[in-house]
């Protein structure tokens, strides 16, 4: 089952509340998307932790209902 882009958003949403959230579905498929967040959460942390938030943020749900998220994060 696919997620919608504006499930992703949510969901980073919950976890990060000032990300400001960009998704863009690569393919239209529901299965392959890019996402850009920006948070204040992302100071001192290295991309890989700043990625781990986001993966951590979706519960789970990346690499089943969530087949592929390109990703890039960033501070405001």
């Amino acid at each position: 089952m696919a997620m919608d882009a504006a499930t992703i958003e949510r969901l980073i949403k919950e976890s990060l509340p000032d990300a400001k959230v960009t998704i863009e579905d690569l393919r239209g498929d529901g299965d392959h998307y890019a996402a850009h967040v920006l948070s204040a959460a992302f100071v001192g942390k290295s991309r890989v932790q700043q990625h781990q938030m986001v993966y951590a943020a979706l519960r789970g749900r990346m690499g089943n209902e969530l087949h592929a998220l390109a990703l890039q994060t960033g501070v405001p």
